[in-house]
């Protein structure tokens, strides 16, 4: 039989799951390329001998080696923004293609909870985070499964177990990995990552009495869940089906979390409620509110600061601010600096590429050289404070030249329904 001749289009996760599930023993496919976008640096690799290049020559290849199918595989992309890539490729010949949660979901022999969302930066890490509080109150050993982030040396990088904080650097972690797994080990809970994922839940069930899968922008889980949990942001509304593939994990939610609800208005609320009347009536709903707090706000107050946000959730995430931000407007800071005139190297390439950045700067962390990058960046900045609102201590990773606060956040549920409440039933249940 003659191989269809295919390319993956990827960003350095979903790609190569999609690959090992669907495509590796598959006899009807010869994947011919992958392809590279959002994150930089990640082409000019090779993933089990097949080669990545940037997306940008997407519609070369195609014609090069006679491509007969594209499928996309990666996340947090308006449709708009699908459309014009499956005009693309289609223009170049080839047939677009997506694989769907029946194709690539792994099955569990361990329950499994899934934390999803409609967008990056709706606020996931504070409720998965809360699950593991909650189990690990009840005697109940989670494993934390986090959605990949393999940006360094994909033959090491195959299957990876976090213990300890010494494992971070045993794995040489980026920034964006470290914002994802300190607050677990902080609580002493194994994560687990890599490119394998067959592998990373085998392992991971031989440990775990749960799995907790811990989702990357806004993609569906790899692991087929038992309870699907995603959240939404009530200052984005309508993103929950506007933005793929966020209004799968939107309409397959057996709970609905919508978050920052502090920080909308009713009208955007409704938008919201309708949409969830609309698209998935039977998911139960949690409102809930983010809070946002400061270390040491007196140098926040009447300064000059530079807030530096979350890399992923102002980049393809697409917001112009986070919690950072909010926070020097709630301590009156003096001014926010522009970051832009500051920038170099990789960090003023960002700028250029996400024309919607100027009030802060994104912690882009993806390679020790872009670290240095940032680093440089903050330094050569003329303000006062520097305001933090990422997950972890950039203090720790950077030498920073200037007086530095850190931003938390969590999430508190108001109204009667509760995440304690949806958790202990979820438990009753798997013990009938």
């Amino acid at each position: 039989m003659k191989k269809i001749k295919a390319i993956i289009m990827g960003a350095a996760g979903r790609d190569f799951h999609n690959f090992n599930v669907y495509f590796r023993k598959n006899p009807r496919y010869k994947v011919v390329a992958f392809t590279a976008a959002q994150i930089p640096d990640i082409d000019s690799r090779k993933y089990l001998g097949i080669p990545i290049y940037s997306e940008d020559r997407l519609s070369d290849l195609i014609k090069k080696y006679s491509i007969e199918e594209v499928f996309f595989s990666y996340s947090d992309i308006s449709y708009q923004e699908l459309m014009n890539k499956a005009g693309q490729v289609m223009a170049a010949g080839a047939s677009f293609c997506l694989l769907g949660p029946d194709s690539t979901m792994l099955e569990s022999k361990k329950p499994v909870i899934a934390v999803t969302a409609a967008r990056t930066g709706c606020g996931k890490s504070p409720v998965s985070q809360k699950i593991v509080d909650f189990l690990k109150k009840k005697g109940i050993k989670a494993g934390v499964v986090r959605h990949p982030m393999p940006y360094g040396n994909l033959k090491k990088q195959v299957y990876q177990r976090f213990t300890s904080f010494s494992d971070l650097k045993k794995y040489n972690c980026t920034i964006e990995e470290r914002e994802e797994y300190e607050p677990y080990l902080e609580k002493g809970i194994n994560v687990y990552a890599g490119v394998d994922y067959e592998k990373i839940l085998r392992e991971a069930e031989k440990e775990a009495d749960i799995i907790l899968w811990d989702g990357g922008n806004n993609d569906f889980p790899f692991f087929r869940p038992d309870l699907y949990i995603t959240v939404l942001d009530a200052t984005r509304p309508g993103h929950e089906i506007s933005y793929y593939p966020g209004e799968i994990n939107f309409r397959m939610a057996d709970l609905l979390i919508i978050n920052k609800i502090n920080d909308a208005s009713p009208k955007n609320l409704e938008i919201i409620k309708e949409n969830i009347r609309r698209f998935n009536p039977n998911a139960k709903v949690i409102m809930a509110k983010s809070k946002i707090s400061a270390d040491n706000p007196e140098l926040i107050r009447n300064k000059r600061v530079l807030v530096v946000e979350d890399g992923p959730t102002m980049t393809h995430g697409g917001a112009s601010f986070g919690a950072g931000y909010l926070v020097s407007r709630r301590y009156n800071a003096k001014k926010i600096i522009d970051p832009r005139p500051y920038a170099v190297g990789s960090i003023k390439e960002t700028f250029k590429k996400y024309p919607h950045l100027k009030s802060v700067l994104p912690a882009m962390g993806y390679s020790n050289r872009q670290m240095k990058e940032l680093e440089k960046t903050i330094n050569r900045a003329t303000c006062d404070t520097v305001v933090v609102g990422t997950p972890i201590d950039l203090g720790k990773l950077l030498k920073i030249n200037k007086p530095y606060v850190r931003v938390r956040y969590s999430f508190e549920e108001i109204g009667k329904l509760k995440l304690e409440k949806i958790l202990n039933k979820f438990l009753m249940d798997r013990a009938k």
